[in-house]
């Protein structure tokens, strides 16, 4: 018997998310905490408990584009229902922050200080403002500062001097990653996607949201990942020029979508569990966080993984399903070729270069897939991860309950 399933852990009760929109697309006119609120109250609904039963509200955001934005957490506490005597905590660790909310949330539950959590992560990139700094102390006549865009200067790491992409071309260029293999992985990702949504595959982890018809004023329901593009093909993928490097193997079409989303799931004690008889998802069976050089912040999900497999006990041919977050194919590709990774359950279902990476929310959309995509397949064990930029990688291991 392992480690991992000799400790009582912490279960997970629901695991949902919202459909991801595409930037500037469906869901642009949505606050991350709408988004966040409306994935919360189905994730409660679900875990066949009731909001007040929750002692403290977790949540990823990264980018604070609205102006509630910093009262995140707390906001999504008590617009999910919960009490106001439930504390609540918005947490980043950038494209790691819906991970870090679950692992953050079980930590509570392990030292004792909560039973029931709700946690979860949120963004809405489509709403990223322009900014022009200093305009609030007056500037002199004929020098007006310039306007940044938020966005975009957040994916470069000016610790570094690099944006996300050219770390990404930095593995490529040291796994020897070309161009064909890049794009290869790049349309296996629109291809297994849409294979999945044809297939019912997310049909329980996605919850559709209702969004007004402004010519119409009726309300439609938006079910399916608005980035998706299935009638992509090797040709068109390779006429992509490279935008980050002269020469270089990163494209449009081989890197993760902007997006807007979120991701939801209650997790519990295991006790808790038992005394109200509900029927866990599945278990968290342990979680890696490590640090990387930024120049290659990509290889992130390798010590990470590592770290959490040591830590259960298990090794990565345990792994019956393996999730690592598409920031780019060619970080992908990295990561596959440093852990020998099987692709036969690798991103079985396709990944963030089909579905769109919305930052906080991915590690949620990873998590809860697993936990839905086992049980489903009567597998026990995946494992998610993500890189992180700056030079991070957070993994966690799920078992599933069946």
């Amino acid at each position: 018997m392992s480690e991992a399933s000799k400790n009582p852990g912490v279960v997970f009760l629901s695991a949902v998310r919202t459909p991801f929109g595409t930037f500037g697309g469906k869901l642009k006119g949505f606050s991350p905490v709408d988004l966040a609120v409306h994935a919360s109250k189905i994730a409660i609904e679900r875990a066949g408990i009731g909001a007040t039963d929750i002692d403290q509200t977790i949540f990823g955001n990264v980018l604070y584009t609205t102006n509630d934005s910093i009262y995140f957490a707390r906001h999504v506490s008590l617009k999910s229902g919960c009490r106001q005597e439930t504390s609540a905590l918005t947490l980043n660790r950038l494209c790691g922050s819906g991970f870090q909310a679950v692992v953050s949330g079980a930590q509570e539950i392990i030292l004792g200080d909560a039973q029931v959590c709700l946690v979860g992560g949120a963004e809405s990139m489509s709403l990223a403002p322009h900014v022009i700094r200093g305009i609030r102390w007056g500037t002199p006549l004929g020098k007006a500062p310039p306007m940044e865009d938020i966005l975009w200067e957040g994916l470069t790491d000016s610790y570094v001097g690099l944006g996300m992409a050219e770390t990404a071309e930095n593995l490529a260029e040291r796994y020897k990653l070309d161009r064909g293999c890049v794009d290869e992985f790049a349309l296996r990702s629109q291809q297994l996607s849409k294979a999945a949504w044809d297939e019912g595959v997310f049909k329980d982890e996605v919850v559709p949201v209702p969004i007004p018809n402004p010519k119409t004023g009726k309300i439609e329901e938006m079910t399916i990942d608005e980035h998706m593009r299935p009638e992509t093909t090797a040709e068109k993928l390779s006429a992509l020029k490279p935008v980050f490097r002269k020469g270089g193997v990163v494209t449009a079409g081989n890197a993760s979508g902007i997006g807007d989303g979120a991701g939801a799931m209650v997790i519990a004690s295991e006790k808790f569990a038992r005394e109200r008889k509900l029927e866990p998802l599945g278990r968290l069976v342990s979680w890696g966080v490590a640090g990387v050089d930024p120049a290659v912040m990509g290889i992130g999900p390798v010590p990470a993984s590592k770290a959490a497999l040591a830590k259960a006990g298990l090794s990565m041919k345990d792994m019956d399903l393996i999730e690592v977050n598409e920031a780019f194919a060619a970080q992908t590709c990295a990561v596959e070729r440093e852990l020998s990774l099987p692709r036969e359950r690798l991103n079985v279902h396709g990944g963030a270069i089909a579905l769109s990476h919305p930052l906080a929310a991915s590690g949620a959309r990873i998590t809860a897939h697993l936990l839905h995509a086992l049980r489903a397949q009567g597998k026990r064990y995946g494992l998610g991860t993500a890189c992180i930029g700056g030079g991070q990688g957070i993994a966690v291991i799920v078992e599933s309950i069946q």
